[in-house]
């Protein structure tokens, strides 16, 4: 079984074989919570997003129209992200103060992990939907055309929002490394 594509196996699951879905289960899980937690940034949500992801494919198995598994299941995570996102009803942004009893400066500023939090911080300081685009393609190494497929936009749009989104993250990585150098 473990030689089907997704695809197939979502034939077998459709038509009534539910024991498919952890081979599913097994292939994107990690993928999925990692996914979750760059977009929620909080590690029991996305264990929980995550289980919620798998249910929810399951539970509306019939809604899959044969197209690249890998899209949909990520959309039903974006989603579910998004729904949190509404229930917070606001994005959280650290301040200042937050800033600086989270991320200790590093003297030499040779340290990664220094660099690793700063990088954080930025992608923190973008809209979810910028967030959302530069985890997908950059963090999960999904295709511009899946994450058109997944937020149900275009190619061109993609690349263009991709390309605005890095240049932000760009500007907001830099800007925090200035502040740290005053």
């Amino acid at each position: 079984m473990e030689n089907l594509t997704d695809e197939e196996l979502m034939e077998f699951i459709i038509g009534g074989n539910l024991d498919m879905m952890r081979y599913l289960f097994l292939r994107y899980h990690i993928k999925i919570y990692n996914f979750c937690l760059q977009m929620t940034r909080d590690k029991d949500l996305s264990k929980d997003i995550t289980q919620e992801v798998f249910y929810k494919a399951l539970r509306h198995r019939e809604t899959y129209r044969q197209n690249k598994f890998s899209s949909w299941i990520y959309a039903i995570a974006r989603n579910l992200c998004k729904d949190y996102y509404k229930i917070l009803n606001k994005t959280q942004r650290l301040n200042e103060k937050d800033l600086k009893d989270i991320y200790k400066i590093n003297e030499t500023k040779s340290e990664p992990l220094g660099n690793i939090r700063q990088l954080n911080f930025a992608l923190n300081q973008l809209s979810n939907s910028d967030r959302e685009l530069i985890v997908m393609g950059k963090y999960q190494g999904l295709k511009y055309y899946e994450i058109a497929e997944i937020t149900d936009s275009t190619l061109g749009a993609v690349k263009t929002k991709m390309h605005r989104a890095m240049q932000k993250l760009k500007d907001a990585y830099f800007l925090k490394t200035k502040h740290y150098e005053l």
